[in-house]
């Protein structure tokens, strides 16, 4: 267990370095051209789906003792946090920022895109990785095909509220630590994401985030393809909404108070 755990974190780590390096070749040689943010967003994203699923096969597959796992989720999100220069990653971040206008609806798709481009990237990269077989893990792994089943574990209604409940709490922390330096702040939301990891693990696999769940999770057997769309697309997107409506608008109301700071201060920015 120990071997395979080693191994798995060196897989980690050069997925991160090379990644590292690709963004910073990439940003170089596009900066003329205003691709360099969709670069980024696309191997960020590749980053991330491929990092997930190697944790995801040394928790699922590999047995790790739950604390472990909690501690490189936590590890990882820092890493991801640190490292994805300015790239969001998930679709509904993307919708967000396009909500209030830090992105046009036209780059918010096209990051869009690029994610679900990169999250079908890795969920074809990541068995060519396996098979090489650096790891017992990874060779039982490739002796029953890659197989995976399905992380929900509930109804689908209740996995779906899971789901939006882990977008509303991650949504909250990132939009109410903005203002936070950004070494303190990826500590912070690590730490929220790691938090619902252990509270909806267990019923989703708490993904929450759309672009994720298409590479580790619609690749499972057990449920169809609209199930899925349900619980790891419409829920965090809907998660997402009530947060933005919520804090943006409902509270600021009840409060006597609008607009709220982030729209106030999004109007300035485009004037």
């Amino acid at each position: 267990m120990a071997a395979d755990v080693a191994v798995s974190l060196s897989v980690l780590a050069g997925i991160v370095a090379l990644s590292h390096a690709t963004r910073r070749v990439l940003g170089r040689a596009l900066a003329d051209t205003g691709l360099s943010e969709y670069a980024v967003e696309l191997v960020s994203t590749f980053q991330l789906c491929c990092c997930t699923h190697e944790l995801k096969l040394l928790s699922e597959v590999g047995g790790i003792e739950p604390r472990l796992a909690l501690t490189l989720t936590y590890l990882a999100s820092v890493v991801h946090g640190l490292t994805f220069s300015g790239a969001i990653g998930n679709p509904s971040g993307a919708l967000e920022h396009a909500y209030r206008a830090r992105l046009s609806g036209g780059c918010a798709l096209r990051r869009i895109a690029c994610q679900f481009t990169a999250a079908a990237a890795a969920r074809a990269a990541v068995p060519v990785i396996w098979g090489i077989g650096l790891s017992g893990l990874h060779a039982r792994h490739k002796l029953f095909g890659y197989q995976c089943i399905t992380p929900i574990h509930a109804p689908l209604l209740k996995a779906a509220v899971v789901e939006l409940a882990c977008s509303f709490v991650v949504q909250t922390a990132i939009t109410h630590t903005r203002a936070v330096e950004e070494k303190y702040r990826v500590h912070a939301v690590a730490a929220v994401i790691t938090t619902v990891v252990y509270a909806g693990g267990s019923v989703t696999g708490a993904v929450f985030n759309p672009a994720l769940a298409f590479s580790t999770q619609f690749p499972c057997s057990g449920n169809s393809f609209l199930e899925y769309c349900m619980v790891y697309w419409l829920g965090p997107l809907l998660g997402m909404m009530t947060s933005v409506l919520l804090f943006d608008k409902v509270i600021p109301l009840l409060a006597g108070k609008s607009p709220s700071p982030y729209d106030s201060l999004d109007a300035r920015k485009r004037q």
